[in-house]
């Protein structure tokens, strides 16, 4: 394993530098090709799919199909890591770890070709996780259809968990959620003369006191939601009275019932908002996530099997969102958590994980579909 760690070690810090955004992974999907190519081919398949990639690796007498899912896009942000493999394209990184589960994924299939099992594993490169969503059109896709696997894993590191460990739960484990954008129109005017005016600042700031009382108020306390507004814009000088204003936030919550709830709180407060201040509002969306809910057999059986290769956690569910959430409502299967040691958390500048738990990775998911196969 030492060789193959080196080498899958050298492909994440390749994709580590050309992180992408949704649905313009161009070069990390050439990458993924290129790679492809090299392998024997008597037993693959590869299909192309947008900018993704599925990739079966055909079994020696298969019943069964299994599968596993990596994300491949990048986020919006400037790394400050420090690394000598620096992401190279400016204002992108891979500040989730999407490297990692490509360059996992890249491990597994490797192992697969080299020693097959009986059964066939489709591996699913997806882009567009963390915008607009890639897993919905891509289980709605021609080739997925074809290929439709039995039972599908996926894994997302974990920052928080020390190397050779993974954490699981069966059941609920990350929220649904759903981004929110709501622009406000009102009149703009002289700082002077306020009561000409409807001051869009002074409305987007009522729109968030408001919006406090939705979780405290609506949401069952036994229940949890969050809203959070993360950006706030309007006016556009110091003296002038903003005639515009635009909010961004996020909304996630554990249940779908409440996910409806809060939409209908908004809404309401909203449209408050408008006969208050005598202004338009167009409220958006976004990208809409569903939860993943872990198959509680299949989820039980991995972490029983695990316990002999890692140490395994129990972990609570949690407000992250993900998009594989829309595979495991449609195939049976689970997410899991991948300790990588980093001192900064997902979605941070700094994010450094471990790589040694790229191997760990490799040969727990090996050993995994080569364990499935075998009991099949």
């Amino acid at each position: 394993m030492d060789q193959n760690l080196e080498r899958f070690i050298a492909i994440r810090r390749d994709l580590h530098q050309i992180p992408e955004k949704g649905f313009e992974e161009y070069k990390t999907q050439k990458y993924l090709l290129d790679y492809l190519d090299e392998l024997p081919t008597e037993r693959l398949e590869i299909k192309v799919w947008k900018t993704g990639i599925f990739v079966k690796v055909k079994g020696m007498n298969p019943n069964k199909t299994y599968g596993y899912r990596a994300d491949m896009d990048g986020l919006p942000m400037e790394e400050l890591t420090g690394l000598a493999f620096l992401s190279q394209h400016k204002g992108m990184m891979h500040a989730c770890g999407h490297d990692f589960h490509m360059a996992i994924g890249l491990g597994v299939l490797t192992a697969l070709v080299s020693n097959p099992i009986q059964d066939d594993v489709v591996f699913l490169f997806q882009p567009a996780e963390e915008g607009p969503g890639g897993a919905k059109p891509m289980l709605e896709s021609q080739i997925f259809a074809e290929w439709r696997p039995d039972e599908i894993v996926a894994l997302h590191i974990a920052p928080e968990y020390p190397v050779g460990t993974i954490a699981a739960k069966p059941g609920l484990l990350f929220a649904n959620t759903s981004e929110l954008f709501i622009d406000l129109k009102g009149k703009g005017g002289h700082a002077a003369y306020p009561h000409h005016a409807n001051d869009m600042v002074v409305a987007a700031s009522q729109l968030v006191s408001q919006f406090q009382t939705v979780i405290s108020r609506n949401v069952d306390p036994l229940d949890s939601a969050v809203i959070t507004i993360g950006k706030i814009t309007g006016g556009f000088v110091q003296n002038v009275i903003a005639e515009e204003a635009r909010l961004e936030g996020t909304i996630r919550t554990l249940s779908e019932e409440s996910m409806v709830r809060v939409k209908q709180r908004i809404e309401a407060i909203v449209k408050g908002i408008e006969v208050g201040f005598d202004c338009s509002a167009v409220i958006d969306y976004g990208s809409m996530y569903h939860q993943v809910y872990n198959d509680e057999t299949l989820t039980k059986e991995f972490m029983n099997f695990a316990k002999d290769h890692v140490e395994v956690i129990e972990c609570k569910e949690a407000m992250t969102g993900e998009d594989f959430g829309y595979i495991v409502k449609e195939v049976p299967g689970f997410m899991f958590w991948l300790g990588v040691n980093s001192a900064y958390g997902l979605h941070h500048q700094k994010l450094n994980p471990d790589e040694e738990a790229i191997a760990v990775a490799i040969s727990l998911l090996t050993s995994y579909f080569s364990f499935k196969s075998r009991a099949n």
